[in-house]
């Protein structure tokens, strides 16, 4: 065929404009999660959506090189540039699969599986995730894949565990549910906030119980998914990071090690 004969490949076109609008919406719904304009179910499914654009910018690039090969087409440069984009795109969905595939399937930890803290449940929604007791089977999968997930006992005044845990949490970018409780008289408070992950912002429900059980102050915490059925190590990352914070304060205000 004769060069000036070659026609120019509509499916190369297709795939740069897909790839490049997956890319653009992609980075306009993440910031508008960011910033907490866009709702968190609104927010998954344009990342569905997003997923499924990239998906058609591939096909559109194999359909293109397809056209390249066999009929010699022009577009070469748009199919690539559509095929590196949609790759790109879909970078981070890989990594979540990664991640859900070698994660055990679980959305509520807590370091107290027989009694965990109570959440706050006055701003969820029936869209959310059900929040209930872990089964014997949950209870498994989080002790042989979380073995850091574990209480604290502060051999402390309960105010000073109290004053420790408030500090921890000011320099955290939760939003507390409800003030911080008043400690007088108290031998057990619980205090609530809303945190959200690290990489995409989904939010999650966060209680940190300090109760008085007579020898000494027990810490426990927990954290709890409001979307998706898998938390991809979230949530355990979240009360191992804070505890291990907590332990850090504590030590440095009192110069006390606390015991698991």
């Amino acid at each position: 065929m004769d060069v000036n004969e070659r026609q120019t490949s509509k499916a190369a076109g297709w795939s740069r404009r897909t790839g490049a609008f997956a890319l653009v919406l992609l980075l306009t719904v993440l910031a508008g999660n960011h910033f907490e304009v866009v709702e968190t179910p609104a927010f998954l499914w344009v990342l569905a959506i997003v997923a499924l654009l990239a998906a058609f910018a591939l096909l559109f690039a194999g359909l293109a090189l397809s056209r390249l090969w066999h009929f010699g087409d022009r577009g070469g440069r748009d199919l690539s540039v559509g095929a590196l984009l949609a790759l790109l795109v879909l970078t981070p969905y890989g990594i979540a699969a990664y991640w859900a595939a070698t994660t055990p399937p679980l959305r509520d930890i807590s370091t107290d599986l027989d009694n965990p803290p109570v959440l706050d449940t006055s701003d969820r929604t029936k869209d959310m995730n059900l929040l209930a007791p872990p089964t014997p089977g949950e209870a498994r999968l989080q002790t042989d894949a979380y073995p850091l997930v574990t209480g604290r006992s502060y051999d402390l005044p309960f105010e000073t565990v109290v004053d420790a845990v408030e500090t921890v949490l000011d320099r955290r970018d939760w939003q507390l549910t409800a003030p911080y409780p008043v400690t007088d008289g108290q031998d057990e408070v619980t205090i609530s906030a809303v945190a959200r992950s690290f990489v995409v912002g989904l939010p999650a429900d966060v209680a940190i119980r300090v109760s008085n059980d007579g020898d000494t102050i027990v810490v426990d915490m927990r954290s709890a998914s409001r979307y998706g059925r898998y938390d991809l190590g979230d949530n355990a990352a979240r009360i191992v990071g804070f505890l291990a914070e907590l332990d850090q304060e504590v030590a440095g205000q009192v110069g006390a090690a606390p015991a698991e």
